[in-house]
């Protein structure tokens, strides 16, 4: 599943295509949403945004799109009168100016009132979006000194995403090693300057993550990398889809295992247990 820099630059993309422009047409699969579309004529999309891996497409009626992608779901952009050539089965398609953004196979879809957002049961469990809302270290630090949190292996919590919106599972791997953190530590067992750390590097591998589309590694690394023969889906990370290659660091061999029924790269060396 995409994590929140690619949900991100997917925005980004769709607000390219239809941003600031008035719709002419809008069209929607479901059946409670099809005779709510004509609300939508003639209204200028303002922004979209992201909360973690959800979209949302802000209109100035005070109107917004929710959209999830789940698994499948994807948004495709093209020309109004030249869809594209898909098996996929088309939920929602905004058209402006001959300009259209289209999503296909999603099933997560909502249109809501603006005071609404904070009452949908998706959003309302959400931690703030990082990437589309100004999250300082201050307020992610907090949220990892929150009760609600603080227990908990940072394996685990770094997928909740109840703590910050977005984070998924090459970017937890990514953060904890970054961190030095091994995933059974709780942000309690940490000393107040290695809590400020990983608040810190979990904002700052977010959004490498998203200006470098997909990318954490760092550059020296990469060039080694590649040097060695090892694939894009390799080089592109320090840690994650590398098991049984050299730690970049250290040199120690990057291993894996299952945390929260999900994948999860580490090195024993540079992220010790104790």
């Amino acid at each position: 599943m995409p994590e929140g820099p690619e949900i991100r630059r997917a925005a980004d993309r769709i607000e390219k295509q239809i941003g600031g422009r008035v719709l002419e047409h809008a069209w929607f699969a479901f059946e409670e949403l099809q005779t709510q579309a004509n609300s939508l004529i003639d209204i200028r999309v303002d922004a979209v945004e992201t909360r973690g891996k959800a979209m949302l497409i802000r209109f100035d009626n005070q109107r917004v799109l929710y959209s999830h992608n789940q698994l499948y779901g994807v948004w495709k952009l093209h020309a109004a009168h030249k869809p594209p050539q898909t098996n996929r089965s088309l939920r929602v398609r905004l058209v402006t100016e001959g300009r259209a953004a289209s999503l296909y196979s999603a099933s997560d879809i909502a249109l809501l009132d603006t005071d609404a957002l904070e009452d949908h049961p998706f959003l309302a469990r959400l931690g703030p979006d990082l990437l589309s809302q100004n999250v300082s270290t201050a307020s992610v630090l907090a949220r990892l000194d929150d009760s609600r949190f603080h227990r908990r292996s940072l394996g685990a919590l770094l997928l909740d995403q109840g703590l910050v919106a977005g984070l998924g599972n090459y970017l937890r791997s990514e953060i904890l090693f970054y961190a030095g953190l091994h995933p059974k530590k709780r942000p309690v067992d940490l000393t107040a300057t290695e809590r400020e750390q990983l608040a810190q590097i979990i904002i700052d591998t977010t959004w490498q993550a998203y200006r470098q589309a997909g990318v954490t590694n760092r550059d020296a690394w990469i060039e080694q990398a590649k040097t060695a023969g090892e694939t894009r889906r390799q080089w592109r990370f320090s840690v994650f889809e590398r098991a049984g290659l050299s730690c970049h660091r250290c040199g120690e061999i990057i291993e894996r295992q299952m945390v929260g029924s999900r994948r999860l790269y580490w090195c024993p060396h540079c992220q010790p247990v104790a």
